[in-house]
């Protein structure tokens, strides 16, 4: 005699659809930190700091400001840029996240080197024309260490982003897809 047949299995559920992968917690890259591409991060924070804050302590004019509005831009955008390749959330970012070195690409040589070569000519012509109270005995305020400064400041950043740009090309002409 046979036993009686079973009863059907009820179907599995479906799995839930892809997401992001997921972290515990957040935690530091490290991996990013030590890379080449994340030292001269660092190292385009730090100058791209010191370069819009000495043009916004001193007094400035005229094409100054956009100097001044390109150094912050580019600063804020490398700012996200290392903190996100930091955590490792870029895949967070629609759209963006699944191109994340070709987006550092983009915006190291597009926007860090173009940007940063303007406002750099930019102070470095206003350095000029404010040469001569670099004389001794000038006795009024003069802004040209301020000035010649800054555009210092801007020319070695826009070698920084220039370096990193072609970093991320290098990268990306080995057909690597990540930025470490």
């Amino acid at each position: 005699v046979l036993p009686p047949p079973l009863a059907p299995l009820p179907p599995e559920p479906l799995p839930p659809p892809p997401g992001p992968p997921a972290r515990g917690s957040l935690s530091l890259h490290r991996a990013f930190l030590r890379s080449p591409l994340g030292l001269l991060r660092l190292g385009q924070l730090v100058l791209g700091a010191a370069f819009w804050v000495t043009v916004a302590a001193h007094k400035y004019e005229g094409a100054a400001h956009f100097a001044l509005f390109a150094a912050v831009l580019i600063w804020l955008l490398t700012l996200a840029l290392f903190g996100l390749s930091l955590l490792g959330r870029w895949e967070l970012v629609p759209w963006l996240g699944s191109r994340w070195l070709l987006t550092n690409l983009v915006h190291d040589l597009a926007l860090g080197v173009g940007l940063y070569a303007a406002a750099t000519g930019i102070m470095g012509h206003k350095a000029k024309q404010r040469s001569f109270c670099n004389l001794p005995g000038y006795s009024q305020h003069c802004l040209y260490s301020a000035y010649l400064s800054a555009s210092i400041c801007g020319g070695i950043t826009a070698c920084l982003y220039l370096f990193s740009g072609l970093y991320c090309l290098l990268r990306r002409c080995q057909d690597q897809r990540d930025i470490i």
